[in-house]
């Protein structure tokens, strides 16, 4: 099945984001999931995420169900998202952010960024990977 990317109707990256920025809008749509449509909120995640994040987690579906599953829960229709500074070196950054779920469980993540890639995404803030703290 041929992969669904970028995700239509949602954010997708721009040159003009920082890595600050990418995080949030992240966590902007995935706070409400299923607006504009179901899982709408999963897809800027997707848009988000590096080609090499892309095709270990993908195709979009795989990664709804990843992002679904139990490490990830949390972060779907979170009711409180507490971010600490963006640790930035030269073309990587991370984040750590802190997160309550709609059924009050609270998880740390770590959000790894890059932007010093090849091709067609050089110069954009991407993520590479989402680790539980």
């Amino acid at each position: 099945m041929p992969d669904q990317y970028p995700i239509e109707g949602v954010p997708s990256p721009d040159t003009s984001d920082g890595p600050e920025r990418v995080v949030a809008v992240q966590l902007e749509g995935l706070a409400e999931n299923d607006e504009p449509f179901k899982n709408a909120g999963i897809g800027v995640a997707y848009n988000f995420a590096s080609p090499a994040n892309r095709q270990a987690t993908g195709p979009f579906d795989r990664f709804v169900r990843m992002v679904k599953g139990p490490q990830y829960a949390p972060m779907v229709d979170h009711v409180e998202a507490t971010t600490g500074p963006m640790e930035r070196t030269g073309d990587t950054a991370e984040q750590r952010v802190t997160l309550t779920g709609p059924d009050g469980r609270t998880m740390t993540y770590t959000f790894g960024l890059s932007n010093g890639r090849q091709g067609d995404l050089d110069g954009y803030w991407l993520t590479d990977r989402v680790m539980e703290r």
